[in-house]
């Protein structure tokens, strides 16, 4: 039996980096207070009953005993994950408090160490709201009373992995951000991923719906479309843009605003409606065949064709031409729009409305499509 590739992405689940952080955490941890080393630590999850059991490399005092590390190896178990048999090094130690009453969430500091991504902005360490809550959950009740626990995270070989994501797109520099809202994983192509994707349109919908809801692809764009001052739901639809766009459709949603990086929203001008690197690129291709109809000159068309990155491209465009290049943005968005319009009409008779928002390094808006235009204070009053 030949299996096709959405099934073999579909095959293995594993468990999110947040947790691989919080095995080793809670080794460094108990080492410290004297506790035997095991080869694995139970970690609960935040809001369920069902703990999971995390494999634990290693775990040693250091410094005179004031400080402990835990070395632990991320198992997504998705072949195509740059975090699949990521090294994590955690170094725990405890600094006295003279605050009484402190809040829970104080107790833990969040220290970013080699490889792990922080905000170029703030120098906040880049961490989801879940990793949060699962490392609270499982490290609050060792520290001791009238004490703080720091905690440096460490990837040894998370800033040169985080130069193969788009993490600077988003503001994230010097490593990996610790992401993911969920213990399990699931591939991005997976179906499960899908059927996900549905259920939170379900409940979207169910809930004071406004006719409008913002699609993202990952967590990247996931959390900097909550950064805005937006009160629209947001649903993050992984790589099945498509599938998800019909479905928004049939269940009569009025506009769905597709928001996000254009490296990812380029391949829907081209007619690519599920985004996965390994099933389709054709970024540069589709910028080639936007410039052409935009009459871009045929020698900056050959420098076009020649680029590694559609970030490259426009600079290429924008050193001969800051106007071209704005002309060339606003049609990569229009065609966005009225090509994702025309898929979803192949399969279901619509009037929604799609709308395209792009956002570029700096985490400002680049260009809106003309279905967007009236969305606008909606992702710019921060």
């Amino acid at each position: 039996m030949s299996l096709n590739i959405f099934q073999l992405l579909d095959l293995k689940k594993g468990f999110s980096l947040p947790l691989w952080v919080t095995g080793a955490a809670k080794s460094a941890v108990k080492k410290l207070l004297g506790f035997s080393f095991t080869d694995y630590e139970l970690i609960s999850i935040p809001h369920e009953k069902n703990t999971v059991e995390i494999k634990v490399h290693s775990a040693a005092i250091l410094k005179g005993e004031s400080y402990a590390l835990a070395i632990s190896f991320a198992e997504s178990n998705l072949d195509l994950d740059l975090t699949q048999n990521l090294e994590i090094w955690t170094i725990a130690s405890f600094k006295k408090s003279n605050v009484t009453n402190i809040e829970s969430s104080s107790r833990i500091n969040f220290i970013p160490g080699y490889g792990v991504g922080i905000d170029q902005n703030t120098s906040n360490i880049c961490i989801s709201t879940f990793a949060k809550e699962i490392l609270y959950k499982n490290l609050l009740e060792y520290i001791p009373e009238g004490f703080n626990l720091n905690l440096e995270i460490i990837f040894p070989n998370g800033k040169f992995l985080a130069e193969r994501t788009s993490n600077r797109s988003f503001g994230i520099v010097d490593g990996l951000s610790i992401i993911g809202t969920s213990a399990e994983t699931y591939s991005s192509a997976s179906q499960e991923q899908l059927n996900n994707a549905k259920l939170k349109l379900d409940e979207v919908i169910s809930n004071n719906f406004c006719g409008t809801v913002i699609f993202v692809i990952g967590e990247n764009g996931f959390h900097l479309a909550k950064s805005f001052n937006s009160n629209l739901p947001i649903v993050k639809v992984g790589n099945w843009i498509g599938p998800l766009l019909v479905d928004a459709a049939i269940k009569k949603i009025k506009t769905v605003i597709l928001f996000g990086y254009h490296g990812k929203l380029i391949k829907l001008a081209g007619g690519i409606f599920h985004t996965h690197n390994h099933l389709a690129d054709g970024r540069i291709e589709t910028l080639v065949y936007l410039a052409i109809q935009e009459q871009v000159p045929l020698e900056i068309i050959t420098l076009l064709s020649q680029a590694n990155t559609v970030e490259d491209g426009f600079q290429i465009i924008e050193k001969f031409s800051i106007e071209l290049a704005k002309r060339l943005w606003e049609r990569l968005c229009n065609t966005i729009e009225q090509r994702s319009i025309q898929y979803v009409r192949r399969y279901f008779k619509t009037n929604m409305k799609i709308a395209t928002v792009i956002f570029d390094r700096q985490r400002e808006i680049r260009c809106l499509g003309n279905n967007a235009a009236e969305y606008k204070s909606s992702f710019t009053d921060n």
